[in-house]
């Protein structure tokens, strides 16, 4: 296409910028990026494996930050301020620095539009159950909560989760 452009005397500088924009373009396309992604995939597959080893043994936060950046943010905030009405907040409330169980089996069986006071406000959002994350990521993301947004909660170690699960989260 380069050469019928050259050797056309009718083709302006237009043509000759546009295809070189086009070839550059393919280029970049058709190279790194895909190793990029190889590496980038590899790397936080090993990142989630070092991780989920760590809290294999306790709650750990920074394997709960990285579980509530996940499943959590989108309804809670990133500022565990939650929605008005809708999704409570995590900020200084009786659910999160209370009773551990009742966290845990929040997580666990989720919530279906009940009425449940925090802070004085009503909030009835549905939770979706997040019984398929382990007892560890579990532990890692109620530790990650209970020590941060203004509270200052002791750990949830994995052994209480597998408590609650075994007796089926009730």
């Amino acid at each position: 296409m380069i050469n019928s452009l050259l050797r056309n005397r009718n083709c302006d500088m237009s043509d000759l910028k546009f295809v070189l924009i086009a070839v550059l373009v393919l280029a970049a396309a058709c190279s790194s990026p895909q190793k990029n992604e190889r590496a980038s995939e590899t790397s936080e597959t090993q990142e989630n494996e070092r991780t989920t080893e760590v809290a294999k043994t306790t709650g750990d936060p920074l394997v709960g930050e990285k579980i509530f950046n996940q499943y959590c943010v989108v309804c809670h905030m990133k500022d565990g301020a939650g929605v008005p009405g809708l999704n409570p907040p995590l900020i200084k409330t009786e659910w999160v620095n209370g009773d551990k169980t009742q966290l845990i089996k929040i997580v666990l069986n989720g919530s279906q539009g009940g009425q449940y006071p925090v802070n004085g406000e009503t909030y009835n959002g549905v939770m979706t159950p997040h019984n398929f994350l382990s007892d560890e990521e579990i532990a890692g993301v109620l530790t990650y909560v209970r020590s941060n947004f203004e509270n200052d909660s002791g750990p949830v170690t994995p052994e209480e989760v597998a408590k609650v699960r075994s007796a089926g989260g009730k």
